[in-house]
Formats: structure tokens, sequence, C-alpha cells
């Protein structure tokens, strides 16, 4: 049994907290906010986020951080992305030397162009960090539904001692290296599922989406594979897989946010009627960001961040993207 602090209480933290508890671990789940905690602790469920799903008598939960962390084997923190810098640098006094941090949110810090893990480290260097991402909600999660999810560390004793943490027979886990192109799969794929549901804000169809999702991962491989990740990342789990789910399905907030400002709601009107954060909005910049970096072309994300910032009509930006420059899809020699 280990002993585990889970930062932040949010659906995805608390559907982590359930399965790690499950699987016989101590678990002890910390937030910000006084009022989530005593409904936690009262009602044994987080009604806002993850409604119908219980939680154990054994499950603690406070709002002191350093309890949280303090002798705990491996921390997960399950911030939203914006958050996630403010949150390691008030975790850095209480962190041990070679605590394993598990970051599972999923963003490009906009202001640096550092992935998250790598905004961890910053701010808490004597931590050793890991990040667990793929194609994964929560809602699913918390009800025991199969779900398959990949670890991503620099050392692989670390990556095998978190897979046997979090895996039992409905939650499989896979371990990779490629940590860069873990973050960016799962950072890069809400830009375009928000670009997805736009389309079906738009009442467009199923061809509309099979096609946003193959060239989407496109971009988001060229980007990743120029900045040093690995090709094999984005057709796996953390590439067109989270892509896929993230684009199809209604608990995608993403997506949601995507279907209403097809429908002409703004950006700031779209995020207030989803009332989670959408971080997709959040990365969206810090992808063009990445991108003016690299030299990498990006024609879906830059629509979306057209759409997003520069107030840009949703089906201009539809127009535009079919009516680009002829291009080929494969690069290889013709037979003459």
């Amino acid at each position: 049994m280990a002993k585990i602090g889970v930062i932040g209480a949010g659906s995805w933290g608390i559907a982590l907290a359930l399965l790690l508890s499950n699987n016989g671990n101590d678990v002890t789940v910390w937030s910000i906010l006084e009022n989530e905690i005593e409904m936690l602790s009262k009602e044994r469920e987080h009604k806002d986020k993850l409604p119908g799903v219980k939680l154990p008598e054994s499950m603690n939960f406070t709002t002191d951080l350093k309890v949280a962390i303090e002798g705990k084997d491996v921390l997960v923190l399950a911030v939203p992305s914006p958050f996630t810098r403010s949150t390691a640098k008030s975790m850095k006094p209480f962190v041990a030397d070679g605590q394993i941090i598990v970051n599972v949110a999923k963003g490009v810090e906009e202001s640096t162009l550092m992935t998250l893990s790598e905004v961890i480290e910053e701010e808490v260097p004597q931590a050793e960090v890991a990040v667990l991402s793929g194609p994964s909600h929560a809602e699913e999660v918390g009800r025991g539904i199969p779900t398959t999810i990949v670890v991503g560390t620099k050392r692989k004793k670390t990556a095998e001692y978190l897979q046997n943490l979090f895996m039992n027979d409905v939650f499989r886990v896979y371990t990779s290296p490629d940590v860069l192109g873990i973050e960016l799969g799962g950072a890069l794929k809400n830009v375009v599922a928000l670009a997805a549901g736009i389309a079906d804000g738009l009442g467009y169809g199923d061809n509309t989406k099979a096609a946003l999702i193959t060239r989407g991962i496109t971009e988001i491989a060229r980007l990743g594979v120029t900045m040093g990740a690995k090709f094999e990342t984005f057709c796996g789990l953390t590439g067109i897989g989270d892509l896929i789910v993230t684009c199809a399905s209604m608990h995608s907030r993403n997506r949601r946010a995507g279907i209403l400002i097809g429908k002409g709601y703004t950006m700031d009107e779209a995020m207030a009627e989803v009332k989670m954060v959408v971080e997709g909005v959040y990365s969206a910049k810090a992808a063009m960001g990445l991108a003016k970096k690299y030299e990498v072309q990006l024609p879906i994300i830059e629509q979306v961040n057209e759409v997003l910032f520069e107030n840009k009509p949703a089906a201009e930006a539809v127009t535009e993207l079919m009516l680009r420059d002829k291009k080929i899809e494969i690069s290889q020699e013709w037979e003459e």
C-alpha cells in the first residue's frame, strides 16, 4: 500500500483518487476550496463534478497542503493547467527530495511555452516529475469503465512503479520515456477538439470531423517531431487516441465549448456555459507560439486562434481551411 496525495479535487483528481483508493492505497485529497472539502468529507461525493460516484470512508480530504504532501510516496497534481505553476510553487516547501509528482493536467504555459512537467520541475526542482495522459474522461474512469492510458517518465524504474500503482482490471497503463510527446499530444488535441466542436456547432457532419481529426494529428505530430518528440507517440494513446475521444465525446469540455462557439457564442460566453476550465483555450495561443518558434505550419490551430481571439466568423475559418493551397498527403516520389 502506498500513501498518495492528490492535489486538486476536480473531476479528474477525484476519479484518480477513487481509482487509487480502490487499488488499496491510502489516499488524501487536497483542495484550496473549503466548501469543496466540506462537501466531499460529508457527502462522500463530488455532486458538481462527478455526481453519483461514491467515495469510500477511507479516503481523506484536507485544505492543508502540508498534510496532503508530507510523508506521501506519490503526489498526483490534478489542478487545471492555468494553475499548475502557482500550485507547484505552493507545494515546494513540503516536497521531499526525490518525491514523485505525477502531473495529470494537459496544457502548455502560454507565457513561457513550457510544458507542464517543465513548469513543475522549475518550481519544485527536488521532485521527480512524471506525466499521466491518454483517452480518459473522468466521468468514465469514475464509473469503472475500461480505460487505457500512458505514464511517461525519464526513469524506467519510476514508470514501472507508477504502472503498478495505477493499473487494475479496468485501467490499463502503458509506459513511455517520451514525456515531451505525451504532453504535446495531450495539450494540443484540446485545440483541435475546439475546432471539431465548432464544426458540430455549424451543423457540419462526420466527413468534416474525420478531416479535422486526421489533419489535426498531422499538425500535432509535425510540431512534436520538430521539437524532438517521437512520431510513434502521436500514433498512440496520447496522440490519435486522445484526439479521437476529445473530438467525439460530449464529456469533452473543449468540444462542448466549440459547439457553442460554432452556434455564435463568444469564447467567454462558451466558457461560462461549460462551467469548467476549457484547457484548449489556454493552449491555443501557446501552440501558435511554438509554431512560430519552431517554424512549423499549424493551419487548423491557427484558424482556431483567429476564431477565439480575433472574432473571426467560424464559417469563414472553415472556408479558408478548405481553400488553402493544394497539397500532397504523402511525401514520396511518383512513378514515371
